[in-house]
């Protein structure tokens, strides 16, 4: 495509033709198996996150994964209609936006598309998320320590609420698919029970040390796609999300050995691994030499099934964003959070 960013050079490597990474059905469309994070993990600014979109798109990139609390949205809508100037049809790209915890009230849902779509410069998304089910606020950059004392557990009756403006937004034609993220089995089972059109996705944390094996199958065999956050382990993410007990997945031994096997940086690894096992991973690059390899990992030298095995076997249950700012007063510690004992946290 004629689009050139300033990110874009030739040390970044030779672009990646787009037609050459796979794409797997959706309810509307057809969704890349690899897209572009852009949350900044308060420390990539807008400006630099809409760069990174610009040159990801010169690199081959298609989808990419936007949300309105990344705060880089009306950023990043100059960068979508310069690459749309530049070449690509709206229709070959995949856009994702999500609404955030603060607009969970019917009409703050739309209101709040509007405002992304707008601030995209697009007529429609073709994936919009609830992006937690609770909702509770937090203040940019803030501390693990930070609580909103507004902040509540899942009421299901309230998240239906949500959903029924999502389900709209789909009628309305603002939107072509509509998805959850962060989100459990036992909520999902409510959701399912009681929505009139079921999710066509379920973003999650998906790495190799935090493989959700049961809630993956769960999505899954419910009809639904993966998407993983945080495929490489996060190593750029806030502050308030690290604690002492995490493990880093790009420094596990078993992926060190498969990435020397196949002459890549682990980072590849973690890609194709996810690829293959059937989730949509979206990493976070500023970097155009990193974010050209990570979508070449799409392409070619795929993991032999020994090297499958092998990653499943590493999986260590560590979570890395555990949300602890989105607690609410009486709540026991993050794993309310999760339902952890299969029952949704009161």
């Amino acid at each position: 495509m004629p689009v050139q960013s300033p990110s874009s050079s030739p040390s970044s490597g030779a672009a990646v033709n787009p037609a050459l990474v796979p794409r797997r059905p959706m309810p509307v469309g057809q969704i890349p198996v690899i897209g572009l994070g852009t949350f900044g993990s308060d420390h990539v600014t807008p400006q630099e996150a809409a760069e990174s979109v610009l040159g990801a798109a010169s690199a081959g990139y298609r989808h990419f994964d936007c949300a309105a609390v990344y705060a880089n949205e009306k950023n990043i809508g100059h960068s979508f209609r310069q690459i749309m100037s530049g070449g690509v049809s709206r229709a070959d790209l995949w856009i994702n936006s999500k609404v955030w915890n603060n607009c969970h009230a019917p009409q703050a849902v739309i209101d709040s598309c509007k405002r992304s779509l707008d601030d995209l410069q697009l007529d429609y998304a073709d994936l919009y998320f609830v992006h937690w089910p609770f909702p509770n606020f937090h203040p940019p950059g803030c501390g693990v320590d930070a609580r909103s004392p507004d902040a509540r557990p899942y009421i299901h009756a309230n998240f239906m609420k949500t959903w029924e403006s999502m389900e709209k937004l789909l009628g309305d034609g603002l939107v072509r698919n509509i998805g959850t993220s962060n989100m459990t089995i036992p909520k999902l089972e409510l959701l399912l029970r009681d929505a009139s059109v079921k999710p066509a996705c379920n973003e999650m944390e998906l790495h190799p040390h935090l493989q959700q094996q049961a809630l993956f199958d769960y999505v899954v065999n419910h009809g639904m796609l993966p998407i993983g956050f945080c495929p490489l382990g996060s190593p750029g993410r806030p502050e308030r999300d690290r604690t002492p007990a995490d493990t880093v997945d790009m420094e596990d031994p078993v992926v060190i050995a498969i990435a020397k096997a196949h002459a890549l940086h682990p980072s590849a690894i973690c890609l194709k691994w996810a690829i293959q096992r059937g989730q949509i991973p979206i990493p976070l690059s500023t970097n155009p030499r990193h974010y050209t390899a990570n979508l070449r990992a799409a392409t070619d030298d795929p993991l032999t099934p020994e090297e499958m095995a092998a990653i499943a076997k590493i999986d260590r249950n560590c979570r890395l964003v555990k949300g602890q700012v989105f607690l609410w007063r009486g709540a026991k510690g993050w794993e309310d959070l999760w339902d952890l004992d299969g029952v949704i946290a009161q």
